[in-house]
């Protein structure tokens, strides 16, 4: 992606992803608030970094990991970047926490 850049059509963004600009737009009507890019006067659609990257986080949840449209959107309106946080990683962060909070007591003890 060209950083002095600040708008792509949509046929880079879809040259981007391997995808059909039909695919973009069908995906532009099912996920409105994650994919909305500026519209010139002649409809014509101009996409920022930002907007590729919302792109990105539907194409790995939908292509990458194959969910389905409902499910993609469902996981988005939960969490903005479609990942899952399962309750093991959740336990596994907590018992690193009290593991570094009893090492930070007993230095404490020792001055």
């Amino acid at each position: 992606m060209d950083d002095l850049k600040l708008y792509y059509s949509i046929a880079e963004v879809a040259a981007m992803f391997g995808v059909k600009d039909t695919t973009l737009r069908f995906w532009e009507r099912q996920f409105p608030r994650q994919i909305s890019p500026k519209k010139s006067g002649r409809n014509v659609r101009q996409y920022t970094r930002d907007d590729i990257e919302q792109i990105r986080t539907v194409y790995n949840l939908v292509k990458v990991r194959g969910l389905k449209i409902a499910a993609a959107r469902e996981l988005l309106k939960n969490n903005r970047s479609g990942e899952r946080q399962p309750q093991e990683v959740l336990d596994r962060l907590r018992a690193l926490r009290a593991d570094l909070l009893s090492i930070r007591n007993h230095l404490d003890a020792l001055q």
